[in-house]
């Protein structure tokens, strides 16, 4: 059994990388492999319902703080732009999640319902670019799932525990890992990508508006997966993180704990103690 990224590496490199993470899920939760891709397959089908239902048909949310935006950039990808079509189509599907969740509708929390939009927009991008089928994605979900177990087995994906790069920083090293993984890269390079990614936004606080999963943080799944999409590439170039993952997730962790709790999710710290946002809290409050 694994309990490192270290020690994954070298179980990888003798039996391989879906082979080590199957057994562990068949070991531990007495699975078959068909129990196993069967569980997946409705992970899956939520995130791809909820990668795109705000986009086929927006709405305002319960704070009214989004809602809709997820459509904007969808229909920007078309337009003249600095960041791609590939890229605003990714952070567009990351919104859509979000929005979905905050009005309450079926989400997977990946690793959490506040970063739930980065893995499935990564995920359908990659669909769309690579052209892949269900079953490669599936295998995709299962690194992704390898490499959140690991954050949360040696620190925390919570914001309550670790702030926001617990929470959107865990899910795009998720991705990212993901990411590199669907492009056929090494095991080497999964774990640089999850580590530059984690790296990018280290330190980020979580600070919701009125305390609700909407805003700074949809806007955090967006940039969340344009982080996983970037350390995806920088290690699929060849880059490497320099510091191991195993020692960025202790970072992460120890960064977390020294974060004071006005910037833990409490809603009272950073953006959520603007003026504007304390305005928006107390007409959230008299609306309900």
């Amino acid at each position: 059994m694994y309990k490192s990224a270290h020690e994954f590496i070298l179980l990888s490199n003798e039996k391989g990388i879906l082979e080590v993470i199957l057994e562990k899920e068949y070991e531990l939760f007495d699975k078959s492999s068909l129990d196993v891709y069967h569980n997946l397959k409705k992970i899956y089908d939520v995130m791809a319902a909820s990668s795109e239902d705000a986009i086929i048909a927006p709405e305002a949310y319960y704070g009214h703080i989004i809602g809709g935006d997820a459509k904007k950039m969808m229909d920007f990808s078309l337009n003249d732009n600095y960041s791609g079509a590939t890229m605003i189509k990714a952070m567009a599907r990351a919104l859509s999640t979000s929005e979905v969740n905050a009005s309450m509708g079926k989400i997977c929390a990946a690793p959490t319902a506040g970063s739930s939009g980065i893995l499935p927009a990564a995920l359908f991008t990659a669909k769309e670019q690579l052209n892949l089928g269900e079953n490669e994605l599936l295998d995709g979900l299962l690194v992704a799932s390898m490499i959140g177990e690991l954050i949360t087995l040696n620190a925390t994906v919570s914001g309550a525990e670790g702030g926001c790069q617990a929470e959107c920083g865990s899910a795009a090293a998720m991705a990212a890992g993901m990411l590199v993984y669907l492009r056929k890269g090494n095991i080497e390079a999964i774990f640089d990508a999850s580590a530059i990614a984690l790296k990018n936004v280290m330190g980020l606080i979580c600070d919701p508006i009125a305390g609700l999963v909407e805003s700074p943080c949809a806007k955090r799944n967006a940039s969340g997966v344009t982080n996983a999409l970037i350390s995806a590439d920088m290690a699929l170039a060849g880059v490497s993180s320099s510091v191991p993952f195993d020692e960025v997730v202790q970072a992460m962790y120890k960064v977390g704990k020294a974060l004071p709790e006005a910037l833990r999710e409490t809603a009272l710290g950073g953006i959520a103690t603007t003026s504007t946002a304390l305005r928006l809290a107390k007409k959230i409050l008299s609306d309900e």
